[in-house]
């Protein structure tokens, strides 16, 4: 029993780590209509700016976090100004391989300047370790995660259902005339939600240093765990993007724990029944 619940603890708190990564695409994929796959670069992007800082500048973790998240939402900015904009109409194929693009710079760039080997970072002593709860010991780095990830989902379910830029998001998505038409700034606002979606993309790379490590490769790798999250949970839905996480980050540990055999292939078998029982997701609307 001990085994089991230390399996699927485990398994809840990558799940976590997948929805902190997972979810900024979500809301962009899912309201903006944009389809972002460079999305694991910048999470790729924070978790190199997370060892630059605490390696370079002697910062804690804690400080490097949002540094990790800053500096992606900043760079997203950028690049949504200068290069996604122009795709906003464009055909999906074009997004496609334009961003997809986008990775294969970011990784040939990591690449040049880290090499290809992993990248570890130090945590601090308070994050390192054990907590004992119930007889059972439970990592100390997976309870911070899982508390990140527990306080990310309802920020962001307070901030679009209940405060006013929520509102112009909604807004803007919905109809993006209209919305222009009552005097809102909807490139303003699209500015905004790709900003907050890529910087959260940037805190995933920065915390999922402890659990995957940090290599060249992340923003491929992770990449495929991320259009899983999103298409299990649903397109624009933060709970479908937490549930469907949850359920594919336990499913994972679980099935390389168990079934070792097939566990690698389990998340895909996830994947293709969730979508035969519901093709938008869990949580997906038309």
């Amino acid at each position: 029993m001990s085994n089991l619940v230390i399996v699927l603890f485990d398994g809840f708190a990558f799940g976590m780590l997948l929805f902190v990564l997972s979810v900024g695409l979500s809301v962009t994929l899912g309201m903006m209509n944009f389809i972002n796959l460079a999305h694991g670069a910048f999470g790729m992007l924070g978790g190199y700016v997370t060892v630059l800082v605490m390696r370079q500048l002697g910062l804690p973790f804690i400080v490097a976090l949002p540094a990790a998240f800053l500096a992606a939402a900043a760079l997203s900015i950028v690049i949504e100004r200068t290069l996604f904009r122009r795709l906003y109409r464009a055909g999906e194929l074009n997004q496609v391989l334009f961003t997809i693009g986008i990775v294969f710079v970011a990784t040939a760039v990591a690449t040049y300047f880290f090499g290809t080997v992993q990248q570890p970072i130090r945590l601090p002593t308070w994050l390192r370790g054990t907590v004992e709860i119930g007889g059972i010991r439970f990592g100390t780095y997976r309870l911070f995660l899982i508390a990140i990830a527990l306080a990310i989902t309802a920020l962001l379910v307070f901030g679009i259902e209940r405060t006013r830029l929520g509102a112009q998001i909604r807004a803007a998505v919905d109809n993006q005339r209209v919305a222009q038409g009552l005097g809102l700034n909807v490139e303003q606002i699209f500015g905004i939600t790709f900003a907050l979606g890529s910087g959260l993309a940037g805190l995933g790379g920065a915390l999922a240093i402890e659990i995957v490590g940090l290599d060249p490769s992340f923003a491929f790798h992770y990449l495929v765990y991320v259009l899983i999250v999103v298409s299990v949970g649903g397109l624009g839905s933060i709970t479908g993007s937490f549930v469907g996480a949850a359920l594919l980050g336990i499913g994972d540990v679980a099935g390389k724990y168990f079934v070792p055999e097939i566990g690698s292939f389990l998340i895909y078998l996830i994947l293709v029944a969730v979508l035969l029982w519901r093709p938008l997701g869990l949580f997906g609307r038309r």
